[in-house]
């Protein structure tokens, strides 16, 4: 079922959003300092190519990797991932006009959260049982 979900995603939205997030990685990437925020933004961009079949949780990490996180999602957010977060919500709004289309908004609104905060993340395969 997801490989259908996924297809419809991808075709619907999730290329463009995709596509999105790895031009924010390009961006972050020319610069040295930038390249934790590409590596973050090309990895999300993937799973926002393919979202369903995987989600989004947190990595445990100790007190010095949760400031790390804090700052950069602060920085994140400042920079690029307000841009992200808005091209989501649009894309949820339009997503849910149809009753077909909830389950593709919901998937954007959590990415569009995902935007703000991407470190301190995991991607993983979802449990299939």
């Amino acid at each position: 079922m997801s490989l259908i979900g996924n297809i419809i995603w991808f075709v619907f939205g999730g290329f463009v959003m995709g596509l999105g997030w790895w031009f924010a990685a390009l961006l972050a990437a020319i610069t040295i300092i930038g390249i934790p925020w590409a590596i973050a933004a090309f990895r999300i961009g993937a799973f926002s190519f393919w979202p369903f079949g995987r989600q989004i949780v947190d990595r445990p990490s100790g007190s010095v990797g949760a400031a790390g996180a804090a700052v950069g999602n602060l920085v994140w957010a400042l920079l690029a991932g307000w841009w992200l977060a808005l091209g989501h919500l649009i894309a949820a709004v339009m997503c849910a006009v149809t009753i077909i289309g909830i389950p593709f908004a919901w998937q954007h609104l959590k990415l569009a959260m995902l935007s703000f905060f991407p470190f301190g993340k995991e991607i993983i395969t979802s449990n299939p049982y």
